[in-house]
Protein backbone atom coordinates (compact mmCIF):
# COMPACT_ATOMS: atom_id res chain seq x y z
CA UNK A 1 0.00 0.00 0.00
CA UNK A 2 1.02 3.51 -1.04
CA UNK A 3 1.31 6.54 0.81
CA UNK A 4 -1.51 7.49 -1.58
CA UNK A 5 -3.60 4.66 -1.09
CA UNK A 6 -3.29 5.88 2.71
CA UNK A 7 -4.31 8.68 2.38
CA UNK A 8 -8.11 7.82 1.35
CA UNK A 9 -8.38 5.25 4.05
CA UNK A 10 -9.31 7.27 6.73
CA UNK A 11 -7.82 10.09 6.12
CA UNK A 12 -4.53 8.49 7.97
CA UNK A 13 -2.11 9.83 6.01
CA UNK A 14 1.30 7.12 6.62
CA UNK A 15 0.89 3.80 6.22
CA UNK A 16 2.59 1.42 8.77
CA UNK A 17 4.84 -1.99 7.90
CA UNK A 18 6.11 -4.42 10.29
CA UNK A 19 9.62 -6.06 9.52
CA UNK A 20 10.58 -8.86 11.51
CA UNK A 21 14.00 -10.12 12.02
CA UNK A 22 15.08 -6.22 11.03
CA UNK A 23 17.86 -5.50 13.12
CA UNK A 24 20.44 -6.92 10.48
CA UNK A 25 20.44 -7.91 6.99
CA UNK A 26 18.15 -8.00 4.47
CA UNK A 27 15.65 -7.17 7.54
CA UNK A 28 17.51 -3.82 7.70
CA UNK A 29 17.14 -3.33 4.28
CA UNK A 30 13.90 -3.54 3.77
CA UNK A 31 13.37 -1.53 7.31
CA UNK A 32 15.34 1.12 5.19
CA UNK A 33 13.76 1.09 2.42
CA UNK A 34 10.01 1.15 3.18
CA UNK A 35 10.97 4.08 5.58
CA UNK A 36 12.19 6.06 2.79
CA UNK A 37 8.71 4.56 0.60
CA UNK A 38 6.80 6.44 3.82
CA UNK A 39 6.00 3.67 5.53
CA UNK A 40 6.82 3.65 9.53
CA UNK A 41 8.05 0.82 10.06
CA UNK A 42 7.97 -1.12 13.50
CA UNK A 43 11.17 -3.07 13.46
CA UNK A 44 11.42 -6.20 14.93
CA UNK A 45 13.66 -8.06 16.87
CA UNK A 46 14.33 -10.84 18.80
CA UNK A 47 18.35 -10.66 20.03
CA UNK A 48 19.53 -7.95 17.92
CA UNK A 49 18.11 -5.15 20.09
CA UNK A 50 21.36 -2.37 19.67
CA UNK A 51 20.99 -2.96 15.83
CA UNK A 52 17.38 -2.77 15.97
CA UNK A 53 17.20 0.56 18.16
CA UNK A 54 19.11 2.02 15.98
CA UNK A 55 17.53 1.52 13.26
CA UNK A 56 14.24 2.56 14.74
CA UNK A 57 16.24 5.60 16.03
CA UNK A 58 17.23 6.68 12.49
CA UNK A 59 13.62 5.90 10.15
CA UNK A 60 11.20 8.90 10.52
CA UNK A 61 8.17 7.41 13.28
CA UNK A 62 9.98 4.31 13.46
CA UNK A 63 9.54 2.08 16.55
CA UNK A 64 11.13 -1.07 17.59
CA UNK A 65 9.63 -3.94 19.30
CA UNK A 66 11.09 -7.14 20.34
CA UNK A 67 9.15 -10.96 20.23
CA UNK A 68 10.36 -14.30 20.33
CA UNK A 69 8.71 -16.06 17.36
CA UNK A 70 8.50 -19.26 18.66
CA UNK A 71 6.63 -18.11 21.51
CA UNK A 72 2.54 -17.29 20.90
CA UNK A 73 2.28 -14.97 23.98
CA UNK A 74 5.31 -12.97 22.65
CA UNK A 75 3.47 -12.63 18.92
CA UNK A 76 0.29 -11.80 20.66
CA UNK A 77 2.32 -9.13 22.47
CA UNK A 78 3.90 -7.88 19.12
CA UNK A 79 0.49 -7.52 17.72
CA UNK A 80 -0.50 -5.52 20.76
CA UNK A 81 2.20 -3.12 20.77
CA UNK A 82 1.92 -2.61 16.84
CA UNK A 83 -2.15 -2.12 17.10
CA UNK A 84 -1.46 0.59 20.50
CA UNK A 85 1.95 2.30 18.84
CA UNK A 86 0.39 2.68 15.60
CA UNK A 87 -3.41 2.16 15.08
CA UNK A 88 -2.86 -0.05 11.61
CA UNK A 89 -0.86 -2.36 10.08
CA UNK A 90 -0.86 -2.02 5.96
CA UNK A 91 2.60 -4.63 4.90
CA UNK A 92 3.91 -7.03 6.76
CA UNK A 93 7.49 -8.45 5.73
CA UNK A 94 8.00 -11.94 7.20
CA UNK A 95 11.81 -12.10 7.06
CA UNK A 96 12.83 -13.25 10.37
CA UNK A 97 14.05 -16.93 10.96
CA UNK A 98 17.04 -19.55 12.01
CA UNK A 99 19.42 -21.43 10.23
CA UNK A 100 21.51 -24.41 11.69
CA UNK A 101 23.90 -26.06 9.64
CA UNK A 102 24.45 -29.84 10.29
CA UNK A 103 24.17 -33.56 8.37
CA UNK A 104 20.75 -34.81 9.15
CA UNK A 105 22.59 -38.12 10.78
CA UNK A 106 24.17 -35.52 13.31
CA UNK A 107 21.13 -33.14 13.48
CA UNK A 108 19.70 -32.52 16.93
CA UNK A 109 16.09 -32.56 17.37
CA UNK A 110 16.09 -29.71 19.66
CA UNK A 111 17.92 -27.70 16.52
CA UNK A 112 14.94 -28.92 14.17
CA UNK A 113 12.46 -28.11 16.43
CA UNK A 114 14.03 -23.68 16.90
CA UNK A 115 13.95 -23.89 13.03
CA UNK A 116 10.49 -25.18 12.85
CA UNK A 117 9.44 -22.95 15.72
CA UNK A 118 10.37 -19.88 14.12
CA UNK A 119 8.44 -21.05 11.35
CA UNK A 120 5.30 -21.79 13.06
CA UNK A 121 5.74 -18.23 14.40
CA UNK A 122 5.32 -16.83 11.08
CA UNK A 123 2.34 -18.23 10.52
CA UNK A 124 0.72 -17.49 13.76
CA UNK A 125 1.54 -13.97 12.96
CA UNK A 126 0.22 -13.68 9.85
CA UNK A 127 -2.88 -14.91 11.20
CA UNK A 128 -2.99 -12.21 13.39
CA UNK A 129 -1.97 -9.57 11.19
CA UNK A 130 -5.09 -10.67 9.02
CA UNK A 131 -7.52 -10.81 11.85
CA UNK A 132 -6.49 -7.66 13.82
CA UNK A 133 -5.89 -5.61 10.54
CA UNK A 134 -6.46 -6.74 6.54
CA UNK A 135 -9.21 -8.47 6.72
CA UNK A 136 -11.51 -5.95 8.44
CA UNK A 137 -10.41 -3.55 5.74
CA UNK A 138 -9.80 -5.86 3.08
CA UNK A 139 -6.47 -4.46 2.62
CA UNK A 140 -3.14 -5.11 2.86
CA UNK A 141 0.29 -6.48 1.49
CA UNK A 142 2.57 -9.78 3.06
CA UNK A 143 6.03 -10.53 1.73
CA UNK A 144 7.40 -13.47 2.81
CA UNK A 145 11.61 -13.30 2.37
CA UNK A 146 11.95 -17.01 1.78
CA UNK A 147 15.47 -18.53 -0.33
CA UNK A 148 16.50 -20.19 -3.35
CA UNK A 149 17.46 -23.33 -1.32
CA UNK A 150 13.44 -23.69 -0.40
CA UNK A 151 13.67 -24.57 -4.29
CA UNK A 152 16.78 -26.06 -4.83
CA UNK A 153 17.94 -28.03 -1.47
CA UNK A 154 20.60 -27.61 -0.09
CA UNK A 155 22.63 -30.20 1.66
CA UNK A 156 23.62 -29.72 6.22
CA UNK A 157 20.56 -27.11 5.83
CA UNK A 158 17.30 -29.21 5.68
CA UNK A 159 15.10 -27.80 8.24
CA UNK A 160 15.72 -24.24 6.96
CA UNK A 161 15.50 -25.27 3.14
CA UNK A 162 11.95 -27.42 4.75
CA UNK A 163 11.58 -23.84 6.42
CA UNK A 164 11.81 -21.77 3.51
CA UNK A 165 9.76 -24.28 0.74
CA UNK A 166 7.28 -23.95 3.43
CA UNK A 167 7.25 -20.35 3.38
CA UNK A 168 6.56 -20.71 -0.47
CA UNK A 169 3.49 -22.63 0.00
CA UNK A 170 2.33 -20.59 2.77
CA UNK A 171 2.38 -17.54 -0.37
CA UNK A 172 0.51 -19.50 -2.70
CA UNK A 173 -2.23 -20.89 -0.18
CA UNK A 174 -2.86 -17.97 1.23
CA UNK A 175 -3.20 -15.92 -1.82
CA UNK A 176 -6.07 -17.95 -2.52
CA UNK A 177 -7.88 -17.80 0.58
CA UNK A 178 -7.79 -14.44 0.56
CA UNK A 179 -8.34 -13.96 -3.26
CA UNK A 180 -10.81 -10.59 -3.95
CA UNK A 181 -10.24 -9.69 -0.43
CA UNK A 182 -7.55 -6.41 -1.55
CA UNK A 183 -4.36 -8.40 0.42
CA UNK A 184 -2.51 -9.42 -2.04
CA UNK A 185 0.60 -12.06 -0.87
CA UNK A 186 3.54 -13.12 -2.36
CA UNK A 187 7.18 -14.37 -1.52
CA UNK A 188 10.54 -13.31 -2.20
CA UNK A 189 13.38 -15.82 -2.92
CA UNK A 190 16.49 -14.24 -2.09
CA UNK A 191 20.17 -16.24 -3.37
CA UNK A 192 23.39 -15.78 -2.44
CA UNK A 193 23.22 -12.31 -0.54
CA UNK A 194 26.28 -10.38 0.85
CA UNK A 195 24.50 -10.82 5.03
CA UNK A 196 26.28 -12.15 8.23
CA UNK A 197 25.37 -15.49 7.38
CA UNK A 198 27.17 -15.55 4.26
CA UNK A 199 30.15 -13.45 5.68
CA UNK A 200 31.00 -16.73 8.35
CA UNK A 201 31.34 -19.17 5.25
CA UNK A 202 35.05 -20.17 4.18
CA UNK A 203 36.33 -18.49 1.06
CA UNK A 204 36.72 -22.03 -0.99
CA UNK A 205 32.81 -22.37 -0.32
CA UNK A 206 32.06 -18.94 -1.37
CA UNK A 207 33.64 -19.23 -4.18
CA UNK A 208 31.78 -22.58 -4.98
CA UNK A 209 28.32 -20.87 -4.68
CA UNK A 210 29.41 -17.66 -6.85
CA UNK A 211 30.47 -20.38 -9.83
CA UNK A 212 26.79 -21.09 -9.51
CA UNK A 213 25.67 -17.25 -10.45
CA UNK A 214 25.66 -16.47 -13.82
CA UNK A 215 25.87 -12.72 -13.01
CA UNK A 216 29.50 -13.56 -11.34
CA UNK A 217 29.23 -11.76 -8.23
CA UNK A 218 27.16 -11.57 -4.71
CA UNK A 219 23.68 -9.85 -4.15
CA UNK A 220 23.32 -7.10 -1.70
CA UNK A 221 20.25 -6.86 1.05
CA UNK A 222 19.30 -3.67 -0.89
CA UNK A 223 18.43 -5.47 -4.21
CA UNK A 224 16.24 -7.46 -2.20
CA UNK A 225 14.44 -4.36 -0.33
CA UNK A 226 14.05 -3.20 -3.83
CA UNK A 227 11.79 -6.08 -4.70
CA UNK A 228 10.42 -6.28 -1.17
CA UNK A 229 9.43 -2.07 -1.92
CA UNK A 230 7.72 -3.23 -5.14
CA UNK A 231 5.19 -5.55 -3.53
CA UNK A 232 4.50 -3.11 -0.70
CA UNK A 233 3.82 -0.52 -2.68
CA UNK A 234 3.32 -1.11 -6.36
CA UNK A 235 2.66 -4.50 -7.81
CA UNK A 236 -0.76 -4.65 -7.88
CA UNK A 237 -1.26 -7.61 -10.11
CA UNK A 238 1.49 -9.89 -8.55
CA UNK A 239 -0.35 -12.19 -6.15
CA UNK A 240 0.55 -15.69 -5.18
CA UNK A 241 4.38 -15.72 -6.84
CA UNK A 242 7.28 -16.34 -5.84
CA UNK A 243 9.53 -13.69 -7.35
CA UNK A 244 13.75 -14.65 -7.48
CA UNK A 245 16.25 -12.40 -6.35
CA UNK A 246 19.64 -14.02 -7.16
CA UNK A 247 21.33 -13.33 -10.08
CA UNK A 248 20.22 -15.68 -12.64
CA UNK A 249 21.31 -19.27 -9.99
CA UNK A 250 17.66 -20.43 -10.29
CA UNK A 251 14.54 -19.11 -12.48
CA UNK A 252 12.06 -20.49 -10.66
Amino acid sequence: MSASEAKQDGGVETPVALVTGAGTGIGAACARRLAADGFRVAVHYRSSEAAALAIASELPGAFAVRADLAVPAEIEALVATVADTAGRLDVLVNNAGLNVNAPTSFMKLADYDAVAATARGTWYLTKLVLRKFMLRKRRGRIVNISSVVGSTGNPGQIPYTMVKAGLDALTKSLAKEVAGTGILVNSVAPGFVDTAMTSELPAEIRDQVLALVPLGRIGTPDEVADVVSFLASRGTYVHGSVLHVNGGMYGG
